[in-house]
Parts: C-alpha cells; structure tokens; sequence
C-alpha cells in the first residue's frame, strides 16, 4: 500500500503519481480514501501535494451555493502545476457534462466510474476522450457503492485487510480518528434538500462488511469511528431491520483497540427509543446526539416537508439527557425559508434557548435546482435571511458558551490527538464531534501518553465552546483504553 510520506525521490520514475483534494463532508472524506484504494491497487502512487502529482482527483462538494464555488475553485487550483485534473463527488455528478463544458480544464467523472477509476485514469493520462455523463435523478436508478449484495460476506471475527475484493480503502490522515460509511443516499424528501436526486436512494451497507471494516481501521491505529451517513436512524431499514444498528453499535464497541464510537447524522423523526437508549447508554458509544432538525418551528417545518416541532424536540433532548446527563447534542438550522415569519424565528429561539445544546451550525437559505423549495412562493430578501443568521449566530454563540460553562467541575474523558508538550494535549471530550464541536485542551497529562489515548480529565474552565481540563488522576499509556 502506498504511503503519503514516502519521498518522491524514493519512486521509480515510471510511477504515476495521484494526488486527492477532498471537499465537503465526511461522506466525501470516506469516499476519498476509497478512490485512494482502488488508485493504490491498480499500481498508482499517492502523493499529499497536487503540486507533485501527475494527477489531480478532486473530489467536490455540490451541497450548497459556496460549497460548489469552493469546489470550482479547487478544481482550477488543481490544474495550476500541469497536472492532468479530474472532477469527481457530488458536484460532478450532479451536473455532469454542464460542468465539463463550464471546465474544459478538467475531466468529469460519476458516481458510476468509480469501481473503474484506475482505467477512466489511464484514459485521461493516455489522452482517450471520455464522454462526460448527462445527470439523471439516481432516486430511479438502482442503488450505487456501497451495499454490492454479490460481495461474499466477511465474519465480523475476521480482520479485513487491503486487498480484499469487497475493501479498497487507503487512509490519506493519520490521525487516531476516522469515519466509517454506513450507507449511501437518502429516502426523504425534504423541499429544501438536492442530496437524493444525485446521491441516489438509501442503501444500507451490510453489517459483516462494516465490522470487517471496522477491524481493519482499528488495526490501522484509529481508536475512535465516527460512523456517517446521509441518515444513520435508517440504517437497516433495506436490510430488513429497522434495529440493525441498535444491534451493531456494542459489536463495533467490542472491538480490540477502538475506544470510541459516535454516530453522526440522525434524523429526529427517525430516532427509536431503543436507539436513543443504545446511543446513551453502551459503554463504548458517545453518548452524543448529532440531531437533523432544521427548525423548531412546526408551521415551518412541514413546508420544509420535515416532522416534530420544538415540544416534540425538547422532549427527545430530555429522554436523552434522563439517560445519559452529560450527552452532548448539536444540530444545524436553517434561517429564511420561503414563507419564515418573525413568529417562527421566535419560535427557533425559545428551542435553542430551553434545549442547551453544544454545537449549533446555522446556515442561510438558498434555492437548490430541482428541489421543491425553489418553486414556493414566500421568498424572503436576501438580506433579511442574512440578518436572521446573524441574529440566531449571535444567538448561539451565546447560549454554547453557557452550555460549555455548566460543565466546568465535571470529569470529561477525552481522545487524546495532539502533543503540545510539557503534558498539555488537545484532544476532544464524548460530547465532541472531532471535527465540528470544540476541543479540549488537557493539562497535567501523564508521561507516555499517545493520540487516541481516552484520558478522564476536570474541567476546570472554558474558552467559547472549548473545554480547558486537567487529568484529575494518574493515567498511564494504556491504563484507560475504553
């Protein structure tokens, strides 16, 4: 398997090197290291810098107005050092041969090229021209990656290795946390969301491959999984097995050398009380809630074709947090809506103000090609939505801070990532997301501690969202695996 720190010096001069730029979420993240893998077994080198590569793989992001702008942006940035550029992700397959004709710099990929992306490389390096795909609506296609139900199964007791036919993954971090995929595309049809049209209909992967998976990652030194999906509360539902993923969390809990599971993107509508329950009490699983509400407003709501309101919220929040009282919960909320009344923004504001939650992501609405929320009447100005943003904002950087605040004199147990030295670490609590919630900064941390090392630490005060902690008692490396 190739490694990103290998110099080039070291490579033979007829190695084609490859190097992946990654936008957008975790999914995409994943999907990257996939691309990775099947590039590495196909004799392909990768390599961390564009500027050193033969070839560039961009993997796009199409989820908003200023994430396709990032993604044009990196794709034309890519094409800077000579190398030859190819488009791939959401991006590219949802516009397809608009954007090879917008970009004539850079060749554009599907969703459907991706178990043959080593050959679509030999054909852009060898110059052969490749048709770029018409986007079609995947929600009438048959389902893509992941979930290819010929692949034989692997015992959950069997450690997967690269070079199986059914895992074709190379990690491009080193870090000790990783995401691990539980199914592709989405069944909802939510008025203000694109993601089914391209991403295709929901498709659970099976439950052998993700703990073969699981495995090999822990056996790649990660000791936290965050498992992501379009919608993580439906995994199973294909498989015939609305609990599948009650069932899989304490497997994927009791596997050797990982400490930590967390669930991303559930769907509050779709929350059982027996997963809620898993999710906040299995030993081995952050008690932490990543909730999809969108809004609390009820009226709102069901023109963004979504459930629940904020008393059906508030009461999810606090049969959690009855299980689990230091669970941490995040969410991301949508301002300006067609049709959004200064009743409903107030509303918002009563569910974040009672909720307490950790992390909140506000966004501003925008049209989306194709959805039904671009042909409602009720459009507000753009500058009214920016103001309602910067209102619920400043709104929530409040209330966060103060979340963060109440648990100052609590024991957090955090994942050690980086060495700051003299025994200060940064790293994150359970109830932080790795990636999107704060961190915790972990004085007084014992010699011989490594990343992803779990250490109990006293909260001893805040900075925003950001917890300042000290281990309260002696912890050697190894003495807190779980």
């Amino acid at each position: 398997m190739p490694h990103l720190d290998q110099p080039l010096a070291d490579l033979p001069a007829d190695v084609t090197t490859v190097a992946m730029v990654t936008l957008g979420c975790a999914r995409n993240e994943v999907d990257s290291e996939e691309l990775a893998g099947r590039l590495a077994a196909d004799g392909y080198r990768l390599v961390a810098d564009a500027a050193d590569a033969d070839a560039v793989l961009v993997n796009t992001c199409g989820f908003i107005e200023t994430a396709k702008k990032d993604s044009v942006d990196a794709i034309l940035e890519a094409g800077d050092g000579g190398a030859k550029v190819i488009a791939v992700g959401c991006m590219a397959e949802r516009y397809g041969s608009e954007l090879a004709g917008a970009l004539p710099e850079a060749t554009v990929l599907g969703f459907d090229d991706y178990a043959d992306i080593g050959d679509r490389l030999d054909d852009v390096l060898a110059g052969r021209p490749l048709v770029p795909h018409t986007p079609r609506d995947r929600r009438t296609l048959l389902p893509i990656s992941p979930a290819d139900r010929t692949r034989a199964a692997v015992a959950p007791s069997s450690p997967a290795i690269p070079g199986h036919d059914w895992l074709k993954r190379t990690r491009l971090t080193t870090g000790p946390v990783a995401s691990l995929k539980l199914a592709s595309g989405c069944d909802r049809r939510c008025a203000f969301c694109a993601i089914p049209a391209f991403r295709g209909a929901f498709v659970s992967r099976p439950v052998d491959e993700v703990l073969g998976e699981a495995h090999w990652l822990a056996g790649q030194g990660v000791t936290e999984i965050v498992l992501v999906s379009e919608n993580s509360t439906s995994y199973g539902k294909d498989l015939g097995d609305l609990r599948t993923l009650e069932k899989l969390l304490p497997q994927l809990a009791a596997i050797e050398g990982l400490a930590r599971i967390r669930v991303a993107y559930l769907q509050p509508a779709e929350l059982r009380p027996g997963l809620l329950e898993t999710i906040a009490a299995t030993p081995g699983v952050a008690p932490y809630f990543d909730l999809s509400f969108q809004h609390s407003s009820p009226t709102l709501l069901r023109r963004m074709r979504r459930f629940g309101g904020t008393e059906d919220f508030l009461a999810l929040v606090e049969r959690a947090r009855a299980l689990a009282p230091e669970a941490g919960f995040r969410t991301n909320v949508i301002l300006g809506f067609p049709g959004e009344t200064e009743d409903d923004v107030a509303e918002l504001e009563r569910f974040l103000t009672a909720a307490r939650l950790d992390a909140v992501g506000v966004f501003g609405y925008s049209d989306e090609e194709g959805t039904e929320a671009a042909r409602l009447e009720g459009h507000l100005p753009q500058h009214e939505v920016d103001d309602r943003v910067a209102r619920i904002t400043d709104l929530v950087e409040e209330l966060t801070a103060q979340r963060a605040e109440e648990r100052v004199g609590s024991t957090v147990r955090v994942l050690l990532t980086d060495d700051l030295g003299g025994g200060t670490w940064t790293g994150h609590a359970e109830h932080q997301d790795p990636d999107a919630d704060g961190t915790t900064t972990v004085s007084a941390v014992p010699e011989g501690a490594v990343p992803g090392q779990v250490v109990p630490a006293l909260v001893t005060g805040t900075e925003g969202i950001d917890l300042v902690a000290s281990c309260r008692v002696p912890v050697g490396a190894g003495a807190d695996p779980a």
